[in-house]
């Protein structure tokens, strides 16, 4: 009865901690792999795509500045006359 079993070489423990390490290791290979490569990764849909953020992110940005014009606008601080809007009629 003394005998130890072989199979038993490997806790619970250590195992777990292994699988936790071989799955670390298989996610940071391919990020290294890539960031080492020196493909050319654009094609021709990748920059019509990057042409259409860059379009949205132009717009986008425009309407905020047009927000914040308007918003100084009404509070009295910007340079621009106020030419529509409705007021309580007290000043």
């Amino acid at each position: 009865m003394t005998e130890k079993i072989e199979h038993e070489l490997l806790s619970r423990r250590s195992a777990f901690s292994l699988f936790g390490l071989a799955a670390a290791f298989s996610l940071a290979v391919p990020v290294t792999l890539s960031a080492l490569s020196d493909a050319e990764a654009q094609t021709a849909g990748m920059e019509r795509r990057q042409d259409r953020r860059e379009g949205r992110h132009e717009r986008r940005e425009d309407r905020r500045e047009g927000r914040q014009d308007r918003r100084e606008t009404r509070r009295g601080g910007g340079s621009k006359p106020e030419s529509t809007g409705t007021g309580t009629g007290t000043k």
